[in-house]
Parts: C-alpha cells; sequence; structure tokens
C-alpha cells in the first residue's frame, strides 16, 4: 500500500446554500452573475447563453443608452473605469427634448422644449453612451475570471441554449443538453421584439407598433454642442441623436464628432426606406432643431420593427424569474429598456441577500425563502416598471392618432415641464434613477 497524502485526496465541494441559474450572458445576465457571485458566497451560480465561447463580442455596435444610475451600478461593480479606459464611451452632459409641429397655442417666437442638464442637477452626467460590445466584453472578461478563481462554485455554459423549464415540487428543472435542476432561475435573454413570441392577456400583452426604428451614426457639425442628447417628435414619430466620441461614420469618411441615430417612422409611410444616403441626410437636415446644426453625413441604416411585448408578472410558476428584455421589450422612445432591466437586476440581488441563507436549509426551507424574496422583488419593481410600459405605450402609439390637436397637447406639456421647475426635476430624477 502507498501512503495516501492530503494532496490526493480530492477535496470536498463546498456546501451550496442557494443554485440559481442565469439564461443570458448579456449585460443584465451577467451583471446579475457577478453580483450575485460577490453577494451570495456560497451560492452556486450557472450562466448559460447559446452563443460560442469563441465569439467576438466587443465588436457589436449597437447603442445603448444608460442611465446615471445604471453608470454608478457598473461603477459599484468596478466595470465603469474599463468602459472609460475603451475610449468607446460619451457623457450625456444635457438632454434637449422637443417636438417638429408647431404647438399653435404657445405664446412667444420660440417653441416649447425640455432641456435637462447635468449641471442644474448637481450630477456629473445624466448618463452615458456606450455600444453593447464596450459593455459586455468588460462584464464577461470580469466573469470569466471570478469563473476560474471559484470553478467549484461558478460556471460558464457557452453553447448552450436553454430550450425549457420544469417545475419541481423543490426548485425547477432546466432543459439545457441535460435536465439539471436549481433552486431559481432567471431569464435574462430577450432578444429583439420580432423574434420573441407573442403574448395574449393575462400571461402579458404584446403590441405590433407598425413601426420602424432606423438606426445608425451621423457625423456633427463642429460647431455643435458636446455631451447633448437630442429627442425630436416628428409626425410619423420620434428621432433622437445620442452623442458618441468622435470618429467616422463611413468608411473612408472624415473623423468628427458624431452621435447615434435612432430614427423611427411608420411603416405604411416610410420616408426612408426608399432613400440613398444623400436623401436621408437631406431629410435628417430637416428634422432636428437648429441647436443641432447641420448634419454632414449619415452612415448606412439599419430597420428594426418595432413593438412592445411585456409579461404580467415578472415571477412565473414559482422558481421562474424574468428581467430585462425577458420581461418587457418596449418602443426606444424614452431611450430606458436597457436601465429598466438593470434596475430588474438591482432588486432582485437586494431580494435575494436579504434572506438569512444556510448551508444547512433543506430543499423546504430553501424554497420558502426563495418565495419570499420573489414576492418582495415582484412588489418592488412593479411601479417602476409599469410606469414606463404605460409611458413609453401611449407616447408609441400616439404617432398613429390622426387628431391634429395631439401635437399641440404635446408641445404645451413639453413647456408645461420646462417652466414647472418641481415636474422638470421630478423628469429628471426619473430618468437617470426611475421610479422610487
Amino acid at each position: 500500500m502507498f501512503p495516501t497524502h492530503a494532496s490526493d485526496t480530492p477535496s470536498p465541494l463546498p456546501e451550496v446554500e442557494l443554485r440559481l441559474a442565469i439564461i443570458g450572458a448579456g449585460p443584465a445576465g451577467l451583471s446579475l452573475a457577478l453580483q450575485a457571485a460577490r453577494a451570495l458566497p456560497t451560492a452556486r451560480i450557472t450562466v448559460f447563453d447559446a452563443r460560442p465561447a469563441d465569439k467576438d463580442v466587443s465588436t457589436d455596435a449597437r447603442t445603448l443608452a444608460l442611465s446615471q444610475g445604471t453608470v454608478q451600478e457598473l461603477q459599484r461593480m468596478g466595470i465603469w473605469d474599463a468602459i472609460e479606459a475603451s475610449g468607446h464611451s460619451a457623457p450625456i452632459k444635457a438632454v434637449h427634448v422637443s417636438q417638429q409641429q408647431p404647438t399653435v397655442l404657445w405664446p412667444g417666437s420660440q417653441q416649447p422644449a425640455v432641456r435637462i442638464s447635468a449641471q442644474e442637477q448637481g450630477v456629473p452626467q445624466l448618463g452615458a453612451v456606450v455600444s453593447y460590445g464596450t459593455l459586455v466584453s468588460p462584464l464577461q472578461a470580469a466573469w470569466l475570471k471570478a469563473v476560474r478563481a471559484d470553478e467549484h462554485r461558478l460556471a460558464m455554459r457557452f453553447g448552450t441554449p436553454v430550450r425549457g423549464f420544469k417545475s419541481l415540487p423543490q426548485g425547477v428543472e432546466i432543459d439545457a443538453d441535460i435536465a439539471e435542476s436549481f433552486d431559481l432561475a432567471i431569464v435574462a435573454e430577450g432578444g429583439v421584439f420580432t423574434d420573441q413570441p407573442k403574448l395574449q392577456w393575462p400571461e402579458g400583452v404584446s403590441r405590433d407598433y407598425e413601426q420602424t426604428a432606423w438606426v445608425g451614426q451621423v457625423l456633427l457639425a463642429d460647431t455643435s454642442a458636446p455631451g447633448v442628447a437630442y429627442e425630436r417628435f416628428t409626425p410619423s414619430g420620434p428621432a433622437a441623436l445620442l452623442p458618441l466620441p468622435q470618429g467616422q461614420v463611413q468608411a473612408g469618411g472624415p473623423i468628427g464628432r458624431r452621435a447615434a441615430l435612432v430614427w423611427c417612422v411608420q411603416q405604411a409611410d416610410d420616408p426612408v426606406r426608399e432613400l440613398n444616403d444623400a436623401q436621408r441626410l437631406t431629410l435628417l437636415n430637416t428634422i432636428f432643431p437648429d441647436e443641432v446644426g447641420t448634419l454632414r453625413q449619415v452612415s448606412p441604416l439599419k430597420a428594426f420593427p418595432l413593438g412592445l411585448n411585456a409579461h404580467r408578472h415578472l415571477v412565473s410558476e414559482g422558481q421562474v424569474v424574468r428581467i430585462g428584455n425577458a420581461a418587457q421589450t418596449l418602443h426606444p422612445v424614452a431611450g430606458q429598456g436597457f436601465n429598466l432591466g438593470m434596475r430588474d437586476v438591482h432588486e432582485l440581488l437586494a431580494a435575494l441577500k436579504d434572506q438569512a441563507w444556510s448551508t444547512v436549509d433543506d430543499d423546504d426551507a430553501r424554497q420558502m425563502k426563495v418565495q419570499r424574496a420573489l414576492r418582495r422583488f415582484e412588489r418592488r419593481r412593479q411601479p417602476d416598471r409599469l410606469a414606463l410600459v404605460a409611458a413609453t405605450d401611449f407616447l408609441a402609439r400616439s404617432f398613429t392618432w390622426p387628431a391634429p390637436i395631439l401635437a399641440t397637447v404635446r408641445g404645451l406639456g413639453l413647456g408645461a415641464v420646462q417652466t414647472l421647475g418641481p415636474v422638470k426635476r421630478l423628469m429628471a430624477r426619473t430618468m437617470m434613477f426611475g421610479v422610487r
């Protein structure tokens, strides 16, 4: 017999107080995984994602508008420094909201507009603009580093789509190549409106707005104010410009001040689809207010159909919870969809941390605590999400209503917000931190 050395004996797996499955390695899913790994030090956390492990996410150029609350969350996670160091983020220092149609009852020569600045709100910035890849790349790197450091407790399953869930008496079973059981499954993989299964009441609500978002970039005038986000209501739908770092909008084109463009129009009367880039640029220069200046160039644009897909409840079947786009896919008119998902993450983590987890809990005790946490999460999140869903749905549908008086009503509303200080401050705080 050879002597048995301590190094030859496998170390026992650590006891686990909670088994979490997170479906989707996008920004919401990775943010939750990273924070849960730190806040719940004996929880076993597995992240599933259908994309292959070698896919380079850093090149994904989709634009995300981050509220100041989301930026602060990323700062607390230690991720924001890497994003800023990349040189691919731009601060939002001010927001300008106006409409193209005149407000006939508004006194004075200047049309009503809402102007909110970081300086007047006493914050360093109202938010920031980043690309999807710029955000996901450091989140993924941080999560993979955490997995390597604690591989008995944390796991990343690339190339593993989750095909379904089965409710168990003490948890939920996930169908992902093999069946695995967890105490709780968090779905953070939403996709885009056209790819999602449509909901029927009472499960939720789906609405095709019959609108298209044309998305790309524009080159601004050198004289345009830096760090300003513009929202412009037009008869066809809202159009927005979000500040970006300096660069090119077309290969071989000039380098200058850029903005991300989100241009929403009615599908039945699309003024964009049949135009070439030069014609689109000419039309864009008739849409935005004089403060923007003359747009110099527009990139090729991509089209995305728009709609609403919102679950009535965030928790279903007792052990499955949805966050972010998996819970609600919204019209981009308010630019708050991703920020709503990050607030889902924050509140779900707070509800889970609030429970007195113990490695000696049996299955029944663990499930009782899971249910208690989910009830708190649902109760705390519904006011914020329902208010935002209702507001974006109203605005999105208002562009299809033929009554001309609506433009005047909307203009008067913009003027009232700008004039009434407390209302303006409330709007700014809601934009930065949600409904509290």
